[in-house]
């Protein structure tokens, strides 16, 4: 929501600087999020004057000026507008000044042999519009010398301000004025006077009223118009322009710009009909099945009947509350027209919106609520700017519908409650004065027998009443008396609440982190030591990007956007989508982790809610040096060990982890593999990423990845704060290797599992650390060659115990098919 300051302050009669009203709409609620002053960016830009203007003696479309910028010494120019001439009155860039539209710091240069200082500039090259026929022309008695800014009344800040959705009130200027007078920066000015009216009563017309209706009372419960005849649309005043400008809107056409001017001022959506290019009276209704409409955005549109639509007898013309069809558009002939003024029910503009993916300043404020009892105020003051600005004569009123203005009253509200819900002392009266600058109204009465009043020393009553508020029709957010509350503090200010920290036992706190959050916490922990990057992503993804996944199983039916839409599957979709922007922007080598929660439904089709570590990594994993030469990629084993690490530091029983078979479909066949607890229990997915998902992310060369399953790791048994006593072994490990040949299908997971627990007592690791496929290997077999350690108890081995152990590990290896090598 962008306004001026001089637009804030013809509905707020303030004396406040910019910096006290910034400050105060943070402090509010209605976070400032930047502002821009105009005047900034034309510095050096001066009013100028062309004394003379001589042909370019190397160029036949140039010219050489003399330009009087006020100080009294004449700059050359050379020129290439068309319109250039002695006696003309236009804007000079001085030498240093920055041209807004491209960045260029003007300097002194020769131009075509012929020396120029500065530049005589367009209105396109000052950003202040699309005209780049010739340079600006300003009236013959603007004051030389004068900066352009301050001779244009450009010094005016524009002030962006994030407008929360339920506050619909605050979509206008006029809400947030009302919001900054409750705050005491000023005097809400009456709404007639902004609009040199006596009173927002409707204008009077002659004729009869126009032919409107509504059959849809749950998407249009009312629908008000007046037409005003014998109009001439042309350009709107010079203020208008300005204002709508100002925030970034272009002007079209005086009646289009009213509508616009009245939507930012009021928060009050409107639009004009050229009344001549309908087909008998306007109907507002649901949509057919099928139906289309061409928008005023030059799309076409096609409709169901779940949509509400404003048509004659002939065709739509208007997607009703979020925009217009192009057909019965004004245009420069246009004489005769309605002014509609509805309301729409938020519900409906919000489904509309959805199912169209169709957005406009109309359906912002309408899905938020206008209020439901401005459409006559809306419709006087929409039929005044039009008989000023455009003439013609107004027709009577049509009210078709009844708005829904019933008032909204919250019970039982107690003044005490802003310190019982809020921790913040307010005296009665002062909340009282608050909501009433607000526009609340309140009925006070006091409590029922058997509660004594509370007398204050001034006298005032104050807990022992009981008010009933009743919110005013803008404010459809208010719904109880925590809302009232909140409006009490929020208006007196959060700043003044007391600091205030909260009770506490004596000794040593207790742990409150989860079995399953500090799992969490040491695998974030362990991912960032290993050189991770960690991402965040939202937990919504698109269609698109769950498509390579399979789908999503929970699809949203009210997403924020498009690209927002599936509930993630997995987490590597949204680390994916990183990875692309990372390489895009130049980075070599991409290593990132997240730690958020993944979607899906269970084989029983219930929902469920994993928490995962997803990781990827592409691009190098060592970069070209002198020692290794090309520079290197990932490959599985490195997202293995990633893998490995990081359960390792979990808190997972890693020694007892089987790796088993394929990753699954996101996954290279034959170079990926799961690390399982049992034969059902997956605690991780890891290997190379499939071509195809790598390709439908536009990711190039070798890309590995990795889920881990925080869930399945088994939480640690409570055993009290006290660590276990270190006791390093009195006696030194003694290794042994083995080499076996064993068939070509038999995993060397399996081996090393199935040696390790040859022995248990004595065998304490077992590690592979060579494979051999070749000449003097068996066809249909390989080498494993696997060392083990042996930890001595009290004493040492003898040759016996160690004969014994390893005519254990030959028994366990013959059992998985293997053979020692001789």
């Amino acid at each position: 929501m962008k306004f001026t300051l001089s637009w804030l302050k013809e509905h707020l009669d303030t004396t406040a600087s910019l910096d006290e009203i910034l400050a105060a709409l943070t402090d509010i609620g209605l976070e400032v999020e930047g502002v821009e002053n105009p005047a900034e960016k034309l510095k050096g830009f001066k009013v100028a004057k062309v004394l003379t203007a001589a042909p370019h003696p190397q160029a036949d479309k140039l010219q050489v000026l003399t330009v009087d910028q006020g100080d009294g010494n004449p700059l050359q120019v050379v020129c290439g507008a068309p319109n250039a001439r002695a006696g003309l009155v236009g804007v000079f860039g001085i030498e240093g000044a920055t041209v807004p539209a491209n960045g260029m710091v003007l300097r002194k240069a020769a131009i075509r042999g012929v020396e120029s200082n500065g530049m005589m500039c367009s209105t396109r090259e000052l950003e202040l519009g699309d005209d780049h026929e010739g340079i600006i022309e300003l009236p013959a008695d603007a004051p030389v010398g004068t900066a352009f800014a301050d001779y244009a009344h450009l010094d005016d800040p524009v002030i962006d301000v994030s407008i929360t959705p339920n506050r619909q009130d605050c979509m206008g200027v006029r809400g947030i004025a009302r919001d900054l007078a409750a705050k005491g920066l000023g005097t809400l000015n009456p709404l007639a006077s902004v609009y040199r009216m006596a009173n927002l009563d409707p204008i009077p017309g002659d004729g009869p009223a126009p032919d409107v209706r509504t059959d849809d009372p749950d998407g249009c419960p009312a629908f008000y118009a007046q037409a005003v005849s014998g109009v001439k649309n042309g350009a709107a005043p010079d203020w208008m322009s300005a204002k709508l400008k100002a925030i970034g809107q272009k002007p079209i056409s005086v009646l289009v710009d009213i509508t616009n001017f009245v939507s930012v001022d009021l928060g009050r959506p409107l639009h004009v009909y050229d009344k001549a290019k309908l087909n008998g009276g306007l109907v507002a209704r649901k949509a057919k099945d099928g139906e289309q409409v061409l928008a005023l955005n030059g799309k076409t549109y096609t409709l169901d009947a779940t949509m509400t639509v404003i048509a004659d007898n002939e065709a739509v013309h208007d997607i009703g509350g979020i925009m217009g069809g192009e057909h019965s558009g004004v245009s420069e002939g246009t004489t005769d027209v309605i002014i509609e003024c509805a309301y729409f029910s938020p519900e409906s503009i919000a489904r509309t919106g959805q199912k169209l993916a169709l957005t406009s300043d109309a359906r912002q404020r309408f899905e938020r609520g206008v209020d439901a009892a401005f459409l006559d105020d809306g419709l006087a003051i929409a039929t005044k700017l039009v008989l000023d600005h455009c003439g013609g004569q107004p027709s009577a009123i049509t009210r078709a519908g009844t708005p829904p203005t019933a008032p909204n009253v919250v019970p039982g509200y107690r003044p005490e409650m802003v310190d019982d819900l809020g921790g913040m002392s307010v005296p009665a009266e002062r909340q009282a004065d608050i909501l009433a600058r607000l526009g609340f109204t309140i009925s006070r009465h006091a409590r029922g027998s058997g509660t004594p009043d509370q007398v204050r020393g001034d006298g005032v009553r104050e807990a022992g009443e009981i008010w009933n508020v009743t919110a005013p029709s803008w404010r459809r957010d208010v719904h109880g008396t925590a809302d009232i509350v909140e409006e009490v503090i929020r208006i007196e200010g959060l700043d003044k609440l007391p600091s205030t920290p909260l009770p506490r036992t004596d000794g040593v706190a207790k742990p409150t982190a989860t079995p399953l959050q500090m799992i969490e916490r040491r695998a974030r922990r362990a991912a960032a030591a290993r050189g991770l990057n960690e991402a965040i992503n939202w937990s919504f993804i698109s269609e698109a990007e769950a498509a390579p996944f399979g789908g999503g199983d929970w699809i949203l039916a009210n997403p924020i956007s498009e690209d927002m839409k599936v509930m993630r599957p997995t987490l590597l979709a949204g680390l994916l989508s990183a990875a692309r922007r990372n390489a895009d922007r130049g980075a070599a080598s991409i290593r990132l982790f997240e730690l958020g929660r993944r979607y899906f439904r269970a084989g029983d089709g219930s929902s469920h809610e994993q928490p995962t570590l997803g990781l990827v990594m592409a691009g190098e994993k060592r970069a070209r040096g002198w020692q290794t030469g090309k520079a290197q990629g990932f490959d599985a084993f490195d997202v293995k060990a990633e893998v490995l690490a990081i359960l390792a530091a979990a808190g997972a029983p890693v020694a007892n982890l089987q790796m088993m078979g394929e990753a699954g479909e996101a996954y290279h066949p034959g170079q990926s593999g799961t690390l399982r607890l049992g034969p059902k229990t997956i605690v991780a997915r890891y290997g190379v990423l499939h071509p195809r998902i790598a390709k439908a992310f536009d990711l190039g060369g070798t890309v590995v990845a990795a889920e881990i399953m925080l869930d399945a790791i088994p939480a640690k048994k409570k055993a009290g704060f006290m660590r276990a006593l270190y006791s390093p072994p009195t006696l030194q490990a003694v290794t042994r290797d083995f080499a076996f040949l064993v068939p070509e299908t038999v995993e060397a997971d399996a081996l090393v599992r199935a040696v390790r627990g040859a022995d248990k007592g004595t065998i304490v690791e077992a590690r592979l650390f060579d494979l051999f496929a070749g000449q003097g290997v068996p066809e249909g077999q390989k080498s494993l060659a696997v060392e083990i350690a042996l930890q001595p108890g009290e004493k040492s081995f003898t040759d016996e115990e160690l004969k014994a152990v390893a005519d254990k590990v030959v028994a366990a290896a013959a059992r998985m098919g293997g053979v020692l090598r001789g």
